[in-house]
């Protein structure tokens, strides 16, 4: 990972996913599925709001729908117990 990449974790940037649903530009009935990943800062998501500016001014099929999903990767670590326990030697 590079370093840049950890600064901007800590900052608050995070992965963000969106589905982006959009209609295809020969055959308007039909929808097509893209999905766009890239580093983000929640809840503004300035990144997905340029690249679907850039969309909706420059790509012919037109956008149906976007759902969002972000994670923050760098947090405190989840410990989850478990009722059993199993020792290799």
């Amino acid at each position: 990972m590079d370093t840049t990449q950890l600064q901007r974790q800590l900052q608050g940037w995070s992965l963000t996913t969106a589905e982006i649903m959009y209609h295809m530009p020969d055959h308007r009935e039909l929808l097509q599925t893209f999905i766009w990943q890239d580093y983000d800062v929640a809840p503004r998501f300035p990144r997905l709001i340029k690249f679907l500016d850039f969309w909706t001014h420059n790509l012919d099929g037109p956008l149906a729908s976007v759902r969002v999903a972000h994670h923050d990767i760098v947090g405190p670590a989840e410990i989850c117990l478990f009722g059993e326990e199993w020792r290799m030697h």
